[in-house]
């Protein structure tokens, strides 16, 4: 389902209220308030009412949210109710250690493939997924794959960018350091953790 005039704000927030939901959920936890979860995310209570709006009535005066019910369905806003198959490209340092991660299965994403073009690297295994030449990208199209991460050194990422749009791929996790050109059609995510780092000092 595809909600209208839903902020793209609105959804970048929606997996910050997801993973606190399951934290809570591991704990237990039955009701939860605005303020509450809030307090969580660290956001101010009056911006969680107003996205959960968008989508319909949650919550009751006295008791708050249902964390379970909540859970589920912001699953459902962001299609995570079902596997999402996803390749990655780059098996580096960076690409081993995202494959690695077990979190990804926690939201229902699978790495079903790896592509690289380190002839070291070709046809060893990351867990119990081979690495495939990047020369045979093209494949994913017949798998019919939507989601991407890109670990590849910068210089490498657009023309990756490329061939994964062309084959149907319309949402990118970019780990590289550069800003991709795609389609407006095609959502992307740029995570710098250099860049994100760099901003620490100031506080210290």
């Amino acid at each position: 389902m595809r909600y209208q005039k839903v902020p793209d704000e609105t959804i970048r927030r929606l997996p910050r209220y997801l993973r606190a939901l399951l934290f809570l959920q591991q704990r237990k936890t039955e009701s939860i308030s605005s303020q509450k979860l809030a307090e969580y995310v660290q956001l101010n209570s009056a911006v969680i009412r107003k996205d959960l709006s968008h989508f319909g009535a949650f919550g009751k005066r006295g008791t708050g949210y249902n964390v379970s019910l909540l859970s589920k369905t912001i699953r459902d806003i962001l299609k995570l109710n079902k596997p999402q198959k996803t390749v990655l490209v780059g098996a580096g340092r960076l690409g081993t250690a995202i494959a690695s991660f077990p979190g990804f299965k926690r939201y229902g994403f699978d790495i079903t493939a790896i592509y690289d073009n380190s002839k070291a690297k070709i046809g060893g295994k990351i867990g119990d997924t081979t690495i495939k030449s990047t020369s045979r990208l093209a494949d994913i199209r017949r798998s019919e794959i939507k989601m991407a991460i890109i670990a590849t050194p910068p210089d490498a990422a657009q023309e990756t960018a490329d061939i994964l749009v062309e084959n149907g791929v319309t949402g990118i996790l970019n780990l590289s350091s550069c800003y991709l050109k795609v389609p407006k059609r095609v959502k992307v995510r740029t995570i710098d953790l250099a860049m994100e780092l760099s901003m620490l000092p100031y506080y210290s």
